[in-house]
């Protein structure tokens, strides 16, 4: 039971220790499972694709329509992501306005706000006004 007094210390201090090594060790796993997936999918996609080309005269034909397909998917994609963060950046620059506005009277703190906003705004404008267009 003298020992006791000791490892209490001992033990408090790996505590954080090891749900620090072990976070990292999650997220290091995460993405390596995250990478081999996107090896996998990408070396089967050209697989699909290398059998098309080689099947038929049409094959090629059909590998060029689904290559610019995915491609234009992907375009559409990066796309909604501007627009939604574009849509949030707006969202904190409004709730930081409000925010600051209540908590200091009297000094024009709140106008930090407007930074997100127009962040938000620039890319929504991005999106709608200058971006080329998706066929």
């Amino acid at each position: 039971m003298e020992n006791a007094g000791v490892m209490v210390p001992i033990v408090a201090m790996l505590i954080p220790i090891i749900a620090i090594v072990s976070t990292f060790t999650m997220i290091s796993f995460g993405i390596w499972f995250g990478t081999k997936q996107k090896e996998r999918e990408a070396f089967y996609k050209s697989e699909t694709l290398r059998r098309i080309t080689e099947s038929s005269g049409e094959g090629a034909k059909a590998a060029m329509d689904l290559l610019r397909e995915e491609e234009r998917l992907k375009r559409i994609k990066a796309r909604e992501g501007v627009k939604i963060g574009g849509l949030v950046c707006i969202a904190v620059g409004i709730a930081l306005l409000i925010f600051l506005r209540m908590l200091v009277h009297g000094e024009p703190v709140y106008l930090c706000g407007l930074i997100p906003g127009f962040i938000g705004v620039a890319m929504l404008v991005y999106v709608f006004f200058m971006a080329a267009p998706v066929e």
